[in-house]
């Protein structure tokens, strides 16, 4: 019980989520929407897996200042002051650096959970499983370790990670290499080669470990934090971070450390993961009709239409004829008809709405 008690989860919720527009938008993005129409936003699912096996006291929300009053309307049982406000986006590793160091402070024993908010996870059995592998392993050893997923097809959307062989302790493997998004052609490769995982984007390590990392991989932004420290969980913080925050550079925290350090392992999981970060992935994940669409929507009528997903909002009827591999999304103010296979396009689509319209539909 005692480990428990040093087991912490940090809950990544700051994101835009902009590939899921028009039903993301700015002032309410994904993670607080129920994408996939199962009665739980993306953050409460998040929530409700980890309190499985995490303290409710020591899980905590690290989001955006503006999403403050929408986590607390969305978590009704997470202590106010466990919602951590970034006051400006700078990507993942400030993000972790600054809730690495106010855990650590609170408690120097504090092994940490680092978990987007709006992934999704089928097997919940399967996830605490390999989650408490993680803390064990993380527990005794100075690791940082991620959470890799065992490949179904060669996805260009994912990062992968390679691992050595033997594993050096049960089910926990040392990370040879990292690759960011690869061609289809590469991709093919890594899945016939038997040693790459998807990179959930899930972490795991001690608060002094990481910190470690930080002070010689990303120094700058160790002192940053560090200098913060004593101002962390008291009055003074959010004035001491706001201070602080701009200055820190912006970078993921896999290109700023993992990619660098010679700790890293990876534990291989298959507890049915997708990060949903398209509405492709969401069209993997929803039932799908004989037609093979995926309908989200009161009164949605398709002729002649076949692997579609439609996502309607409200009573409107929407009657599609003669799409196929289309993505069709329709909500008060905008309305998204895009081929399947140019929804990594949305970005760019956004880009062009605001030169041309400004933010009103962003």
């Amino acid at each position: 019980m005692k480990n428990n008690l040093n087991n912490y989860v940090a809950i990544m919720a700051g994101g835009i989520g902009s590939r899921f527009w028009p039903v993301s938008r700015v002032d309410y993005p994904k993670q607080f929407l129920d994408i996939l129409n199962t009665g739980k936003t993306l953050i409460q699912a998040t929530f409700d897996r980890f309190k499985q096996f995490i303290p409710v006291e020591n899980i905590y929300v690290v989001t955006a200042v503006e999403y403050r009053k929408l986590v607390e309307e969305q978590l009704k049982e997470i202590n106010p002051d466990n919602i951590v406000c970034e006051p400006s986006r700078k990507n993942t590793a400030p993000c972790i650096a600054y809730i690495s160091m106010k855990l650590n402070q609170l408690n120097p024993n504090a092994n940490l959970i680092c978990a987007p908010a709006d992934h999704l996870i089928l097997n919940n059995t399967d996830f605490v499983k390999v989650c408490l592998e993680a803390l064990g392993f993380t527990r005794e050893n100075n690791a940082l370790v991620t959470l890799g997923i065992k490949p179904t097809h060669p996805n260009t959307g994912y990062g992968y990670i390679q691992y050595e062989q033997p594993a050096v302790s049960d089910n926990v493997y040392k990370v040879k290499t990292f690759t960011e998004k690869p061609d289809l052609e590469l991709a093919k490769t890594f899945l016939a080669s038997g040693d790459f995982l998807w990179n959930a984007g899930i972490f795991v390590w001690q608060t002094q470990s990481i910190l470690s990392a930080f002070e010689k991989y990303l120094s700058e932004v160790y002192e940053l934090f560090d200098g913060a420290r004593v101002a962390l969980n008291t009055p003074k913080e959010k004035a001491t971070i706001d201070r602080v925050y701009p200055l820190c550079v912006n970078i993921s925290i896999d290109y700023g450390i993992l990619e660098k350090a010679d700790n890293v392992y990876v534990i291989p999981a298959s507890f049915g993961w997708s990060d949903l970060g398209t509405w492709g992935s969401a069209y993997q994940n929803l039932e799908k009709d004989y037609m093979e669409n995926a309908v989200a929507g009161e009164n949605v009528i398709l002729f002649d239409s076949t692997k579609n997903i439609v996502h309607s909002h409200g009573k409107k009827l929407v009657l599609l004829q003669g799409l196929e591999d289309y993505i069709v999304v329709d909500t008060p103010d905008a309305l998204l008809v895009c081929k399947k296979e140019n929804e990594q396009n949305i970005k760019e689509y956004l880009a062009e709405i605001k030169r041309n319209i400004g933010d009103k539909f962003l």
